[in-house]
């Protein structure tokens, strides 16, 4: 009977021992990305009964990719680089994070934006979808799909 015990303790502290401990999100953010495919479908483009779709994949040496970089301090930076490597278009803002959702807050072509994203890790990167008013007619009914990969820093 104690060798059952000792053996049922044993194997349930290697069972602890052997789960890994998932990084918090906000610890996952903390990195710098790039946007591997990029996806908004807006329902009512400008109060009409049009659909838009905007797709990119960012394949084939593309004129132009989004990369990012989230900072344990709660600042972020989001810039375009292009084919030569420069960096374009800058912003920055801050970020903060509630359970599996992603706040971010940045100004960028004239007007302020505070999106949420609901993120899901994936390999090397993470997905991300939010619901917002990307058209600008006053409805948060387009929807945003992104996937991501991790860039390799110095």
């Amino acid at each position: 009977m104690k060798t059952n015990k000792i053996l049922l303790i044993f194997l349930f502290g290697m069972l602890l021992a052997s789960c890994k401990k998932e990084k918090s999100l906000k610890n996952y953010m903390t990195n710098s990305w790039e946007t591997t495919y990029l996806k908004i479908e807006m329902p009512t483009v400008n109060k009409t009964d049009s659909t838009s779709v905007y797709e990119d994949k960012f394949e084939n040496n593309t004129m132009r990719v989004a990369q990012s970089k989230y900072n344990k301090d709660g600042t972020f930076s989001a810039w375009f680089r292009n084919k030569t490597g420069e960096k374009n278009s800058e912003s920055n803002g801050l970020w903060s994070v509630k359970n599996d959702t992603l706040h971010i807050e940045y100004f960028y072509a004239g007007r302020e934006v505070k999106v949420d994203y609901r993120i899901t890790r994936i390999e090397n990167g993470f997905k991300a979808i939010s619901l917002y008013d990307w058209d600008e007619d006053g409805d948060y009914d387009d929807t945003l799909w992104m996937e991501t990969k991790r860039l390799k820093t110095e």
